[in-house]
This record gives C-alpha cells, sequence and structure tokens, in this order.
C-alpha cells in the first residue's frame, strides 16, 4: 500500500492513508444496518487509543520512516521533542520520508509529519501545525473519527455489527480503518477549536503565534492548484484557510501580539555520521 503524491499542500488535519482517493463502499446490507442503527455500540478512550496505535503501527510499517540519525527525524525531534508530554497527553513522533505534505494525529497520541511539509514549513509553522493536530487529540475528535472508521470496517467485515462490543481486528481490517479514520472528516467547530488550540499552544509556549497565521497564508495561496482530497474535503466541509488565518491573525492583534511573519531558513540536512579513526598498531 503507497501513498499518493499529491501536487499540493496537504496541511494540518488528516492524512489520506494508503489510496488517497480511496473511498470505502458500504454496500446497500451495511448501509441499512447503520440506518437501523446496529452500530451504535459502546466505543472508551481505550477502545479508541487501542485501535488507532494498531492502526498507526500499520501506516508505519507501509511507510519508509525516518530513522533516528536522518536530518528531518533530527529538526522534529530538536523542536518537537520537549513537548512529547503535553496537555496532559503522551505523545509519540515519527517523520514519514515522503514528497507529500500532511500531519496527522490520532487517538493514542501519535504524531505523524511529513518530510514533504517540513521541506516548506519552518519550526515554528510546524509547531503550529502539530499544535492544531493535538488540538484534535486533546479535544477527542480523533477518538470520534475512530469510532466512526471502526463501525465502517466492522460492517464491511461484519466484526461487531450484531455486538455492543469492539471485538478484534484483523490486518487487513485496521488498513480499511487506517483509511476510513483519516478520511472522516472534522466538524466546523472541531476545526475551529483545533485552531484556537494551535494558537494558545504556540502562545502558551513562548512561540511566534504569527506562525499559525502564516501556515494558512501557505494553504491559502496553493489551494487553488490542489489535487489532494485532503484538501478537497476541507475545503467543502470548513471555513476556508484565508478566513482562518485572518482569524489567527485578529488573535494576535488582540493579544498585542501582531507582526509581519518571515519565515525562517528551512534545514533537514542529514547529519553525517564522524568515522572512527582507527589507530594501526606499530609493528
Amino acid at each position: 500500500m503507497k501513498i499518493k503524491s499529491v501536487i499540493i499542500v496537504a496541511l494540518l488535519f488528516a492524512m489520506p492513508f494508503c489510496n488517497v482517493n480511496a473511498q470505502i463502499n458500504l454496500g446497500e446490507k451495511a448501509l441499512g444496518a447503520v440506518q437501523n442503527g446496529i452500530a451504535g455500540f459502546t466505543f472508551s478512550d481505550e477502545d479508541a487509543a487501542k485501535l488507532s496505535l494498531e492502526a498507526v503501527r500499520k501506516m508505519d510499517s507501509t511507510n519508509v520512516v525516518a530513522g533516528p540519525k536522518d536530518g528531518y527525524a533530527i529538526r522534529l525531534n530538536k523542536i518537537f521533542g520537549k513537548h512529547k508530554n503535553e496537555n496532559g497527553l503522551t505523545l509519540n513522533y515519527k517523520v514519514y520520508l515522503t514528497k507529500d505534505v500532511n500531519a496527522f494525529a490520532t487517538a493514542d497520541g501519535s504524531v505523524r509529519v511529513f518530510s514533504g511539509l517540513m521541506d516548506i514549513m519552518d519550526d515554528n509553522q510546524l509547531l503550529a501545525v502539530i499544535g492544531h493536530e493535538i488540538g484534535h487529540v486533546a479535544n477527542k475528535d480523533t477518538k470520534d473519527a475512530m469510532k466512526a472508521a471502526y463501525k465502517k470496517a466492522a460492517l464491511i467485515g461484519a466484526i461487531s455489527s450484531q455486538s455492543d462490543k469492539v471485538a478484534k481486528v484483523t490486518d487487513s481490517q485496521l488498513g480499511q480503518i487506517g483509511n476510513a479514520m483519516l478520511d472522516s472528516k472534522h466538524s466546523r467547530k472541531q476545526e475551529t477549536e483545533a485552531d484556537n488550540f494551535s494558537y494558545d499552544f504556540m502562545k502558551r509556549n513562548g512561540y511566534d503565534v504569527n506562525a499559525v497565521e502564516a501556515a494558512f497564508r501557505i494553504l491559502a495561496d496553493m489551494s487553488g492548484n490542489a489535487q489532494s482530497n485532503f484538501l478537497t474535503q476541507m475545503m467543502s466541509s470548513h471555513p476556508d484557510p484565508k478566513d482562518r488565518a485572518d482569524k489567527a491573525k485578529a488573535k494576535a492583534e488582540t493579544d498585542g501580539l501582531y507582526k509581519v511573519y518571515v519565515q525562517k531558513p528551512i534545514v533537514n540536512k542529514t547529519v553525517a555520521t564522524p568515522k572512527k579513526v582507527v589507530k594501526k598498531k606499530k609493528k
């Protein structure tokens, strides 16, 4: 399963897993089951975290993950390592080496950043993006997304359509769950709250809050040529990025923190490991 390349930025909210344009077809029987409400099983925070972790592990196995000595991993650890425990959450983070431009977080606290995003965002802008994603986790939006994803995959595989408990899933079904979860749309309210979380995250930690606006400006400037399924979803159901940038700017102005943001130099170069010098013994 490969992640298809996208032509333009797919920033801030969810990652198209496996096939960017994949859609799960529930079929008439499954759709009828949904309409009859038989998929209304209980779904706890623990269920969401457990399934999310399994789905992310599946995703990690199908993507090229930056190793600890890779420049992308070194940079992400440098700017985000101090936030592994944020807002009561225990977070883990990795970089996917792909030209795709994206980032996502899941209910278990996994944060994944694409190297394509790191190529166009400076450190503060990346932190604004990640702060938004953490907001979705903190606000339990990712739990809602996982529950919806499980319902879809459960009905497809007849895992739990007649049960009120979460059942075990197969490796293939984990792929379906990951795809359905990350194809889910957050509501306007959820996106706005995650935007606010990102701004507050930046402000609370002493970062430049104007990076939030700057990140949305990049998205607004480039969205006209977007071919990403992710971006199409975001644009169709949420306030456009220009409006969101304007709101971030207004918040900074209200706080007396506004200034024109200047993007900092971006460095993702791999740091070479020094070779050990082995001295030859004198004969």
